[in-house]
């Protein structure tokens, strides 16, 4: 197990993309006027024990079911392919429920906005290009960049504006629509 920077890198990216916490922002700002404050050092917490136990046990998880880590890369693409639709075309398929405001740090910050289904099945799609030590560079560094959003949650509202979040929303929704694209094409013909 080397450290790639490269593969460090991509692997950032995509989890950057995938968390998409700047995107996140209008709703992180709704929860705060509803729960009164957001603990960023616990949703932050809770957040990068998820995605760490996930990118280690999760092929564990899916192999007990009988599912290769490259079909989970192909049904991965797929999740990432409709949360770049999200981004790119301002529409709503996967459905936030309501929870108590109690729990705002974890449920749903932590889990899903956080570490959800996009998140999971994008450690598992890494896994199958990337070597662990790398996935789990990135989960820190970008682990780093979630608690200082949600430090800093009003100002950089203020900063960018509702513009300025759109166009950062499209931006990753393209980015986002072609690693779906790349995972798709790489892992679909290892299935045949």
């Amino acid at each position: 197990m080397n450290f790639n920077f490269t593969e460090f890198f991509s692997a950032s990216m995509v989890m950057f993309a995938v968390i998409d916490i700047i995107g996140s922002i209008p709703l992180l700002v709704d929860i705060k006027k509803k729960t009164g404050e957001i603990n960023a050092k616990k949703a932050t917490f809770v957040s990068l024990i998820i995605m760490v136990s996930f990118l280690f046990l999760g092929e564990g998880i899916i192999k007990l079911f009988g599912i290769e880590v490259h079909s989970f890369a192909v049904a991965g693409s797929f999740v990432l392919f409709f949360l770049s639709l999200e981004m790119i075309l301002g529409v709503q398929l996967f459905k936030p429920s309501e929870h108590s405001t109690k729990t705002a740090a974890i449920v749903p910050i932590a889990f899903p906005i956080i570490a959800g289904a996009g998140t999971m099945t994008t450690l598992i799609s890494l896994r199958a290009e990337y070597q662990q030590i790398n996935i789990l560079a990135a989960i820190f560094v970008n682990m780093i960049l979630v608690y200082a959003v949600l430090k800093l949650t009003k100002r950089i509202e203020k900063l960018l504006g509702e513009g300025g979040i759109a166009i950062l929303q499209k931006a990753f929704g393209i980015i986002l629509l072609a690693i779906a694209v790349k995972l798709f094409t790489a892992n679909v013909s290892k299935l045949f």
